[in-house]
């Protein structure tokens, strides 16, 4: 079989989505190997949760400053992995709002984008919200989604 007629769809610029759930550890790993495996760039996000923050803390932009430091320190961490993995070319960014929402309309067109990569829980109110951006992500992205168990 030729390669422009195999199954395999080489995707250019992965992005995936992390926080510290273990769901989000095995899309990570997932998205470091497809970049691998296609030659793909890979883009690593975080959303810094603004309902997770009280009042106060919303206000004090000491406090939402540092919980920002604190996340790009984290995926800077992320990227020294990937790099060491072999992937080529990483970015990292962190944006504020919605995961789901904040992912799909701002960060894929962005970062242009042809695969996003989840993990199917969040760490952030899981109870509550069930793999609910997991879904909406699949739902209304407009590239192709890949949700890890």
């Amino acid at each position: 079989m030729d390669k422009e007629n195999s199954p395999h769809t080489k995707f250019k610029r992965i992005l995936v989505g992390v926080d510290d759930s273990p769901d989000a550890q095995l899309a990570f790993r997932y998205a470091v190997s497809e970049a691998r495996l296609s030659d793909a760039s890979l883009v690593i996000v975080s959303i810094l949760e603004s309902e997770e923050m009280n009042v106060y803390q919303a206000l004090n932009k000491d406090y939402v400053h540092g919980e920002r430091k604190e996340l790009v320190a984290h995926l800077n961490e992320y990227r020294n992995l990937a790099l060491r993995a072999g992937v080529k070319t990483v970015d990292t960014v962190v944006e504020e709002g919605d995961p789901g929402e904040t992912i799909v309309k701002s960060v894929i067109p962005a970062v242009n984008a042809d695969l996003l990569v989840v993990g199917s829980l969040s760490k952030k109110g899981v109870r509550k919200y069930f793999g609910s951006q997991a879904a909406y992500m699949a739902k209304y992205s407009p590239i192709s989604v890949m949700v890890v168990r």
